[in-house]
């Protein structure tokens, strides 16, 4: 079996660090969950209100706000990895051997 050599293919490519957006929506939503627990448990509150309660009502708001506030901060550096973006030019190496998979 004769092994046919082609010319390498070029392309430019443009290369940037972009971050992931889940974990900083999971990060902003525990930071929020966080300063619920501060908020409701740490602070004097109104004894009238069970402090369980005031978290479970603090948890929802904070941890949306966190959420939010994780999603904007992953937009701005988006952003910025855009502008930082650099470009490059691959080409293509054609394998050594050829392929004997004969399910491929």
């Amino acid at each position: 079996m004769a092994f046919e050599e082609h010319p390498a293919e070029r392309r430019e490519v443009s290369v940037r660090r972009a971050p992931k957006y889940v974990p900083f929506l999971i990060l902003g939503g525990l930071v929020g969950v966080v300063a619920a627990a501060i908020v409701a448990y740490a602070l004097p509150g109104d004894a009238s209100f069970d402090p369980g309660a005031v978290f479970g009502f603090f948890m929802v708001m904070f941890a949306a706000g966190g959420a939010i506030l994780g999603a904007v901060l992953a937009l701005v550096l988006d952003r910025r990895s855009v502008k930082r973006q650099q470009r490059a030019v691959v080409e293509a190496v054609p394998d050594s051997e050829p392929d004997t998979d004969p399910q491929a």
